[in-house]
């Protein structure tokens, strides 16, 4: 029986939900472990958690055919350049959540929807009007939204921007490395090598408390087996049926998403100033996500990559 297009679409709210909330779970794993930690254990089980999903969609998604001789060397190192990118990108985020709010981590992250045709331009790839004016609405709104009243910002929201750029970039090596390989197996392996990274970098500069660990733990595996594993899952089912302009703008939700989860769970609150910088955030990124396909960059690759991210 095939599924209706309207239960594509909620499974993408869902998803959007599960996203969003994940800045919550970051945010609250703080308080226990350092980010390094924290990334490399979720990380390292949204990896683990992806391979069910691996084998499920195996005979739909195998490897093609590419001109290099050797394709699993060719699958190793673009996966590797993606885990370096994502590693860099998941840092700056988890480092950065420390000293701002889920809900403006979520909206700063989600820049990296209008950071993208802006790389794109290093490569030829030259936005329309309609992006310059998603580009130019997200730019006021992270004003509002990250400046205040005496022109300073806070480090963390600093991080996350920076964080979003990578984001970004990791987009475009997605949409370069995925028509190549599976993508669940692209995503596995960089997943992988983030959670390597991270554990090596957490062992010799962060202290390994167990039982901090393990105060973190719902965080920890929320960010791993929810944001990763389930919500991916489910954008990849939901894609099969849902278009995806309409994709596209049920997951950039999950910024307002995070902003509702940090003022319901961790208390969190936006002055007037900031609610109109989230909504005019909000609107240029559905507004430059829209013709972000015109730009090589499919939309339905674009969140296949942990937001993450997530």
């Amino acid at each position: 029986m095939k599924r209706p297009i309207f239960f594509s679409e909620f499974l993408l709210f869902l998803t959007a939900l599960i996203w969003g909330l994940s800045f919550v779970a970051q945010r609250k794993g703080m308080e226990f472990v350092g980010p390094f930690i924290f990334n490399g254990i979720r990380f390292g089980l949204g990896s683990i958690s992806l391979i069910p999903l691996l084998f499920l969609k195996s005979n739909k998604n195998n490897t093609k055919k590419i001109s290099n001789k050797k394709p699993g060397i060719s699958l190793i190192i673009g996966s590797f350049y993606l885990g370096i990118v994502l590693f860099l990108g998941a840092t700056l985020q988890q480092i950065g959540i420390i000293n701002t709010t889920a809900g403006n981590a979520g909206f700063i992250t989600s820049l990296y929807v209008v950071f993208t045709p802006l790389i794109g331009l290093f490569f030829k790839q030259k936005p329309d009007k309609q992006v310059w004016a998603g580009i130019i609405l997200a730019t006021v709104g992270l004003y509002f939204l990250s400046v205040s009243g005496n022109f300073t910002v806070s480090s963390g929201d600093i991080l996350v921007f920076l964080s979003s750029i990578f984001f970004a970039a990791h987009v475009l090596l997605i949409s370069w490395l995925s028509p190549k390989f599976n993508v669940i197996l692209i995503s596995i392996i960089q997943f992988s090598i983030t959670s390597v990274l991270s554990l090596i970098i957490a062992f010799a500069s962060e202290e390994i408390i167990w039982e901090n660990i393990k105060l973190a733990a719902i965080p920890i595996l929320y960010g791993g087996i929810m944001a990763v594993g389930v919500a991916y899952t489910l954008q990849v089912f939901a894609q099969q049926k849902a278009k995806p302009s309409h994709a596209a703008i049920i997951l950039s939700f999950e910024a307002l998403f995070a902003a509702i989860g940090g003022w319901l769970i961790l208390n969190e609150i936006f002055t007037l100033r900031e609610v109109g910088g989230c909504i005019l955030m909000l609107f240029g990124i559905i507004v430059a996500q829209v013709k972000l396909k015109k730009f090589g960059v499919q939309i339905t690759k674009i969140n296949t990559n942990f937001r993450r991210k997530n």
